[in-house]
């Protein structure tokens, strides 16, 4: 009721003072509390529609004049959320950065397919690790679990509907919300069952297993920027890869030997089976990061499947993201000067890394001042391996925290001053050296790549 309440006073204020302005086609406005960024952003997939900057009470609006009916995305660093707007919408949220997803609420013309929406992202949440726990079920026991766990949420969309006059595109994308989340576990549990069960192959399915196939869409451009149905295509994909080559390839029947080939192949796959042209290019820019980021190939591979990338897809929308990325992954290769990027000491004053690196045995870590957890960990794994191998210098370099605030830090945490950097360029910083994941850290020689890919925890 408290919820209501507040968005209902919301409402009000909001439309008293937009008696004056022109009626819009639709209206998207609220509050945000304890706000971590002065804007609010509104995209349609991945295009900017408009952005807002936060007034005195942390209230924002967009007055949109065009609608296109559908799902749109509003972005308040670092987080994000799904809204769907047509035209007539006058819809007010409220939420808390404290509990992003848990304390936002819809109300308004079109409020019903949205809380739904939040709903159903939420319950998934809690139903995601249950699944997770039971990938060692045998097949026709985790199909029941699933089967159960979905019916549940298409009783509620059921429900709902007779009581809420969904559109058509509304009522496909409830059900979408609802059918690519289940669905996509039962593409990885193949491989999930053959891991937790330390089979030596993959577990033999039932007939029907995937008979939600005969049903997919492959083409729904209304879905294409929708991450349910985005990450079930991409293990859709890799499923149909994985199983189409070790029957007709004959090289990985128990496991994936030779990632050049397996995900090639997927781009071949990819390409045979998907026409619209935004799912396309986004399916192939996820098979391109992954390999590129996760596999660590040799530079011949790499250059082998950029070529291949770029006959399949040489119109892709993301070709400069990944002509870029493979440009950055040749320039971390063994034996290359790690990339110059620009960073600051304690007391503020510019250095590069590749000075820093030159003429010594050099362990970089990262972190940054948002995940204080992360943090502590990572310096307290430095610390001891620095005892470990007094021969290294375990170096950490910050991104995206206040300068004040990073020194705040690392001076209460008592580390040598000498060993601490920060960077004020994030994006430089990621594009030379691909921080990809939390843990990662690189190995330099005499200022010579010996690990651009390295982990903190496991590669000492």
């Amino acid at each position: 009721m408290y919820r209501v309440l507040l968005c209902a006073s919301l409402f009000l204020l909001t439309a008293c003072g937009a008696e004056q302005k022109k009626p819009s086609v639709a209206l998207f406005a609220g509050e945000i509390v304890n706000p971590t960024s002065d804007y609010v952003v509104l995209l349609k997939g991945d295009q900017v529609i408009d952005s807002t900057r936060l007034d005195e009470n942390n209230r924002f609006s967009f007055d949109l004049s065009t609608v296109q009916e559908g799902l749109y995305n509003f972005y308040h660093r670092p987080e994000y959320q799904y809204v769907y707007l047509r035209q007539g919408d006058s819809l007010m949220t409220r939420l808390n950065t404290y509990d992003f997803d848990e304390s936002l609420v819809f109300s308004g013309t079109g409020e019903e397919i949205n809380n739904f929406l939040l709903e159903m992202f939420l319950a998934y949440e809690t139903d995601e690790d249950i699944i997770n726990d039971n990938y060692d079920l045998d097949p026709e026991a985790f199909s029941t679990l699933i089967d159960s766990l979905r019916n549940a949420k298409v009783s509620m969309l059921n429900e709902l509907s007779e009581e809420v006059e969904f559109s058509d595109p509304m009522l496909e994308l409830a059900k979408a919300s609802i059918d690519y989340n289940y669905y996509v576990h039962k593409e990885k549990y193949p491989f999930h069952h053959k891991k937790m069960k330390s089979e030596k192959s993959i577990h033999d399915l039932p007939d029907d297993f995937y008979a939600y196939r005969t049903s997919l869409n492959l083409d729904n451009k209304n879905l294409t920027f929708f991450r349910p149905y985005h990450e079930f295509m991409k293990f859709h994909f890799g499923n149909l890869s994985y199983m189409n080559c070790a029957h007709d390839c004959g090289n990985f029947a128990k496991k994936i030997k030779n990632p050049l080939h397996f995900n090639s192949h997927q781009l071949y796959v990819i390409d045979s089976l998907v026409g619209e042209k935004d799912l396309r290019d986004n399916l192939f820019r996820s098979v391109a990061v992954d390999y590129l980021i996760k596999v660590h190939d040799k530079e011949p591979n790499i250059e082998k499947f950029i070529e291949k990338f770029h006959m399949l897809s040489g119109n892709n929308r993301h070709m400069d993201e990944i002509n870029g990325l493979y440009e950055s992954i040749k320039n971390l290769q063994p034996n290359k000067t790690i990339p110059s990027v620009k960073l600051f000491n304690s007391e503020g004053e510019e250095t590069n890394i590749t000075t820093i690196a030159e003429k010594q045995n050099v362990v970089f870590y990262f972190w940054t001042g948002t995940q204080r957890k992360h943090f502590e960990d990572v310096t307290n794994q430095a610390t001891t391996l620095s005892a470990k191998y007094p021969d290294r210098k375990f170096i950490g370099i910050n991104f995206r925290t206040d300068a004040k605030q990073w020194k705040s830090m690392i001076e209460a945490k008592k580390l040598d001053l000498s060993t601490q950097f920060r960077s004020d360029d994030f994006e430089a910083l990621y594009n030379a050296l691909i921080i990809s994941y939390g843990n990662k850290s690189i190995i330099c020689e005499d200022g010579l790549v010996v690990d651009a890919f390295a982990d903190i925890y496991t590669s000492f």
